[in-house]
């Protein structure tokens, strides 16, 4: 019996215009099906079937979250042969009216991800501190703490919110740089730290984080990650901050079926296994990886917590 060889079956794949314009989207973005289909004006039975056909050729990967299933081509896992092929293919639909009309399209749908968090973040400063006891306990932030507490260490707070892990570092440690994007988190966090003059408040983004290159010995990123929709492009800007040698330390929720977090939260992930956490920091080069499931504090209302640290 004879077999078509791969490059046929590669070609036809990437014959169909939809399909090549689906794969510029998933090339740098996951994205849901309703996402794709939003970008590219399409029904959604059109936009499934040809994701089927991606699929089975293995041009696609997915995971699920929730009740939600995010897809994304794996560009650095295809064979060197495909990735070529691919290549030319997207050069030519990248020139198209359509791919330009895709890629305005796609920034908005991304900034309506951004907007719920925001939104979120917008009205819960004021309530800040009391919602996150009765969720995760009161001392949850102490947990990072055990990796670090170095006197001379200058240590990132990234994502701080009100900053109230930031005010229990500083009086042990030279420096605390803590950055947040929310305008209103860091004027709740400025009239915390009025007595904490080692601590410096920051206003960026945690992909783009407005610290120089290794300008930390060590950095915290506390219940900030399901906010994000690609975490490890943040985990690798958190990485250019830090000196080798130090230690990126992440606390956060283990994987959960918490639905409401997302319209209430503006959570794009419901939690993070162990595997994906270390695939990660893998990827990222750091070493002596540490994964440990925080106890359930008595008084805490949200899902299961873990501490994860990691050596640059």
């Amino acid at each position: 019996m004879n077999h078509a060889p791969a490059m046929m079956t590669w070609m036809q794949a990437l014959s169909d215009m939809t399909r090549a314009r689906l794969l510029r989207l998933l090339e740098g973005t996951e994205l849901t099906v309703v996402e794709m289909c939003a970008v590219l004006q399409s029904p959604q039975s059109t936009v499934s079937r040809h994701l089927k056909v991606l699929g089975e050729d293995r041009w696609l990967e997915s995971r699920r979250d929730g009740t939600s299933r995010y897809y994304r081509m794996p560009l650095d896992g295809l064979e060197p042969p495909r990735r070529r092929l691919w290549t030319l293919v997207r050069d030519q639909a990248s020139e198209t009216p359509a791919a330009a009309q895709d890629d305005r399209r796609l920034e908005q749908v991304l900034a309506d991800r951004r907007s719920r968090s925001q939104a979120f973040f917008s009205t819960a400063a004021g309530q800040w501190d009391r919602l996150r006891t009765d969720l995760f306990g009161a001392r949850v932030d102490m947990w990072a703490v055990a990796g670090l507490l170095d006197p001379d260490d200058v240590i990132g707070d990234l994502g701080c919110g009100t900053a109230s892990l930031s005010a229990s570092i500083a009086p042990f440690v030279e420096r605390v740089i803590a950055v947040d994007s929310s305008a209103a988190m860091l004027r709740s966090a400025r009239s915390r730290l009025k007595k904490c003059p080692n601590i410096d408040l920051r206003r960026g983004e945690l992909n783009d984080l407005p610290l120089q290159d290794q300008e930390l010995d060590s950095a915290l990123m506390v219940l900030v990650l399901p906010y994000l929709a690609e975490p490890l492009p943040a985990l690798a800007e958190a990485a250019r901050t830090i000196k080798p040698g130090g230690r990126l330390v992440i606390v956060d929720m283990q994987p959960h079926e918490r639905q409401d977090y997302r319209q209430d939260m503006g959570h794009v992930w419901l939690g993070f296994s162990r595997q994906q956490i270390e695939s990660w920091f893998s990827e990222l080069h750091f070493t002596k990886v540490r994964w440990h499931a925080i106890p359930p504090d008595s008084q805490a209302k949200g899902p299961d917590l873990f501490v994860a640290a990691a050596t640059k």
